[in-house]
């Protein structure tokens, strides 16, 4: 099975943390220390795949510090083909939906702390078939207050025999409910094998200058995968409505949205509609937006921790990436080993070019038995697209969203506005 779902993913070889994961003791507790965008996700499900049975009961439990990086496993997990069910429960997320998804128990259930603790007391599935439990960043869990949750959820899995642990930064102590006994500790913190192929540069700013110091680095950048960080919320919404004002189509994401804003702003991320994103540390860990190529600290973050998940968010596994950070002339941030190159701004600034792609929406998605061969049926034979001109296609609970030729998607719209998928009338729009 570990074979099968390596292949379905491409992947022909391990890199050194995922394989000492793999061979790692199956009955022992085992912690996995190791950098955001080393692969810790497939690090800790190969490992679980020779541990579950073909029956209808929830075996192992993985909890999450955040919605994001709950459906990322999940999706992770549906792209091994293993055949087995999963369900994610998450706040923000229809708590009918999760409960008729419990009728017939999943193998493997994935969700935030405090949902998850809703179904224990619910008693939505049995605690006791649960023989082995991950906490994936764990460190983040406990930073956003998660104790008490997890320590309740824990308390109830009375036929736990393995626990899993994950974190990108090495913990003083691992807290007592957590259960750990006698551990495997992997720790791959410091490893050169995975360390990022990262390029720092500075641009130096006057602070009452710093907005339009980030127009002109987004101007030179272009339209390439961009995450720009602030350290409040507030900051990103006043820094959005600048650039929008400037012409600078963008997208933001914190934790003040709301959940279906969240899913839609990564959505387009992911699918290439938009290429920057406005965001706070919460995009810094554990979310599904790969190759992400430049990094700008646009407000410097409160120490080196931080600034080193944001980085992680780029030169993921092999790929390079560069991290500005835009400093004032006499700043010089402590977590700093040495002074980053400077970087030059054009003068003549031109706006990005617009992405290749813009998002299509249609209402209807899993849970009215819609998936994407049903939405690539419509798309190339009703809507007359290519095969080239239709990208990456998500289908949600209740809705679906396809990139489509940003030249094309308005001629695409008129064409199947009238159109039924599964006989069944949808709205179909270009997503607002």
């Amino acid at each position: 099975m570990i074979k099968k779902a390596l292949e379905n993913f491409g992947i022909t070889a391990l890199n050194e943390m995922q394989d000492a994961s793999l061979n790692a003791a199956q009955e022992s507790d085992l912690i996995l220390l190791s950098p955001t965008g080393s692969g810790k996700t497939l690090g800790f499900l190969l490992p679980l795949l020779s541990r579950l049975e073909n029956r209808n009961a929830v075996q192992a439990l993985i909890l999450v510090p955040s919605r994001e990086l709950a459906l990322q496993i999940e999706q992770v997990f549906k792209s091994m083909g293993t055949g087995y069910k999963v369900n994610c429960c998450y706040g923000g997320h229809d708590t009918k939906i999760e409960m008729n998804n419990f009728i017939e128990a999943p193998v493997v259930l994935i969700g935030t702390p405090g949902r998850i603790l809703f179904h224990v007391r619910k008693e939505s599935f049995k605690t006791d078939t649960v023989h082995t439990l991950i906490l994936d960043e764990f460190d983040k869990a406990l930073e956003f207050g998660f104790q008490e949750d997890m320590s309740s959820i824990i308390k109830q899995l009375s036929g736990l025999k393995k626990r899993i642990l994950t974190s990108a930064t090495r913990m003083d102590e691992i807290p007592s409910f957590a259960g750990v006994t006698d551990p495997i500790e992997l720790d791959y913190l410091l490893k050169n094998s995975i360390s990022p192929d990262l390029q720092l540069k500075a641009v130096i700013s006057e602070a009452e200058d710093k907005l339009d110091t980030l127009f002109s680095l987004i101007c030179k950048i272009g339209n390439k995968a961009t995450l720009v960080f602030c350290n409040h919320r507030d900051a990103v919404e006043r820094i959005s409505e600048l650039l929008f004002d400037r012409g600078i189509i963008h997208d933001v994401f914190h934790g003040g949205m709301e959940q279906e804003d969240r899913e839609k702003a990564l959505l387009k991320f992911r699918n290439g509609s938009h290429t920057l994103l406005i965001t706070t540390d919460l995009a810094s860990r554990g979310l599904d937006i790969p190759e992400i190529e430049y990094i700008i600290h646009y407000q410097l973050p409160h120490n080196e921790e931080a600034f080193l998940h944001r980085n992680g968010r780029t030169a993921r596994m092999h790929a390079k990436g560069t991290s500005f950070l835009i400093l004032c002339p006499d700043e010089s941030p402590a977590f700093l080993k040495q002074r980053p190159d400077i970087e030059e701004l054009p003068e003549k600034l031109v706006l990005p070019e617009p992405t290749l792609w813009n998002s299509l929406y249609i209402g209807a998605g899993k849970k009215d038995k819609i998936n994407k061969i049903d939405i690539v049926g419509l798309l190339l034979k009703k809507g007359g697209l290519q095969k080239g001109e239709l990208g990456l296609i998500e289908v949600l609970d209740h809705s679906s969203y396809a990139a489509v030729n940003r030249n094309r998607i308005d001629d695409v719209v008129r064409r199947i506005c009238t159109e039924k998928i599964k006989n069944k009338k949808v709205k179909i729009e270009v997503s607002r």
